[in-house]
């Protein structure tokens, strides 16, 4: 028997999660049906047997007071020996008593009927308990009631219990009860069956649509899709999954592009020094400083890609390394100005400044802080045209730092704004391949800043043109140390 029950349960396991399903709810619904069943049983045997019992009681006490006026109209039992039949007639239930009575009124009708063959069941014994009429099969153990005549008991009115009652009639009503019970029973389970498969069917479709969908996803094909017609867990399961496979093949279309975007990169520079040697190799162009400047250009732009790139590697990774520490980061943005200015001077471009006296208290790193800063100054000089106006501000509130570099050139359309800090994005590609970068110094920006917990965005700014802002969690470590200190 375990090692039945152990083939089963392995076999349930191999099998699909229809039959899984379909097992567990009937082994369920079996159960239940089996409990019922069983309960039914018993109610029948102990209740509505008790039941009966407790009528046959009512009776026999009701069957006391006849024996006592036959009794006493006799003078003894011996009437009963003589006459047979009279015997069913004082017993017989809702009928007065047809033998003789001169000083009597009729016998008192009974309450309860005769109907599972009450009547066989009595049984008269005399004072001193010897048998005289009625059923044989009693027992000391039976019910019994003293018959009482002028205060002095002549007799005892005896029943023999209703489970031992074995009449025909008794033993075809328990028969027709089993029977009944085994249909019910019977077709409780084919119901439950029919119910746990139509069930399993049921909760088992989706679950396999999303198995398919997941094959299908998994060879390749991104966009595989399950209809969301369900509702509950179910349904947010189906939701998710369609989530995750628009995230896949979003994913894959960035990484193609992205492929493609660091080919064409790494591709110009490459043509560029490659036309370059090639032509002072045949002689056209002779190797000059000229030459070897544009040369050192062309490398140092690969250079720069290249470094660009290997740091939104590990920004995306989270392997950028970052050194935290208590920084002013005003401090930090001078620094990044005074590299910066000279340049914005010389494309004719005014910088304006906006910085508190007060320090400006962060947490983060100074060299990757200074990296963004000049990353956005760089954006301007590339992208702001000559005679146009650079600002830079700064300020803070109780839980932030917000710094803003505003220009007021040309800008950027409404619509293009969230693209920005999106790998290779350049809002003129043509413009950008010949003064701009390859469109990697904005998300770069977006990696540091995320990393120090704060926000980057892009806006249109008053002046008219773009807005780059930058939102920072203020040190509280530094300004409780400074209050502590007032």
């Amino acid at each position: 028997m375990p090692q039945t029950l152990t083939r089963v349960l392995r076999e349930i396991r191999r099998a699909s999660l229809t039959g899984k399903l379909f097992a567990a709810m009937l082994v369920v619904n079996v159960l239940v049906i089996g409990a019922m069943a069983l309960g039914a049983r018993l109610s029948f045997e102990r209740g509505f047997l008790g039941y009966l019992e407790q009528q046959e009681i009512k009776r026999l006490e009701s069957s006391v007071g006849p024996l006592a006026m036959a009794y006493r109209d006799h003078g003894s039992w011996d009437f009963l020996l003589q006459n047979r039949s009279l015997w069913h007639e004082i017993m017989r239930p809702y009928a007065p008593a047809s033998y003789p009575v001169t000083s009597h009124a009729p016998l008192p009708r009974l309450p309860v009927s005769s109907l599972i063959g009450t009547n066989t069941r009595f049984t008269l014994l005399d004072a001193k308990g010897a048998y005289v009429f009625g059923n044989p099969a009693f027992a000391d153990t039976s019910p019994r009631r003293p018959i009482v005549v002028d205060g002095k008991t002549v007799g005892w009115l005896l029943m023999v219990p209703f489970e031992r009652a074995t009449e025909a009639g008794d033993l075809r009503f328990q028969k027709t009860q089993r029977e009944s019970s085994w249909i019910i029973t019977i077709a409780a389970t084919l119901l439950a069956i029919l119910t746990t498969l139509w069930m399993a069917r049921a909760l088992a479709s989706p679950l396999r649509r999303i198995a398919s969908a997941t094959h299908t996803l998994a060879g390749g094909d991104l966009s595989a899709r399950v209809p969301t017609v369900s509702s509950g867990d179910i349904g947010q399961l189906e939701h998710d999954f369609n989530h995750l496979a628009q995230t896949l093949e979003s994913t894959e279309r960035m990484r193609s592009a992205l492929v493609a975007d660091i080919s064409h990169e790494l591709r110009t520079p490459l043509a560029v020094m490659s036309g370059e040697i090639e032509a002072i190799e045949v002689g056209v162009r002779p190797v000059s400083v000229e030459a070897v400047r544009s040369l050192g250009g062309e490398v140092k732009r690969l250079s720069r890609l290249v470094d660009d790139l290997y740091d939104l590697s590990l920004a995306d990774v989270g392997a950028l390394r970052y050194h935290h520490e208590q920084l002013d980061v005003c401090e930090t943005l001078r620094s990044a100005l005074r590299r910066s200015a000279r340049r914005l001077g010389d494309a004719g471009l005014t910088l304006r400044v906006d910085l508190p006296d007060t320090p400006l208290w962060v947490r983060g790193d100074e060299r990757r802080l200074q990296q963004v800063f000049t990353n956005i100054l760089e954006n301007a000089l590339r992208y702001v045209d000559a005679g146009e106006i650079v600002c830079v501000t700064a300020r803070e509130d109780a839980r932030t730092v917000y710094i803003d570099f505003d220009d007021s050139g040309a800008g950027v359309p409404e619509a293009m704004l969230p693209s920005l800090f999106e790998r290779f994005y350049r809002v003129e590609a043509s413009r950008s391949r010949a003064t701009g970068g390859a469109g990697l110094g904005l998300p770069i920006c977006r990696g540091i800043v995320e990393a120090h917990d704060g926000e980057i965005a892009a806006a249109r700014a008053p002046l008219g043109g773009l807005r780059i802002a930058i939102a920072l969690p203020r040190s509280t470590e530094t300004f409780r140390n400074r209050r502590d200190h007032e």
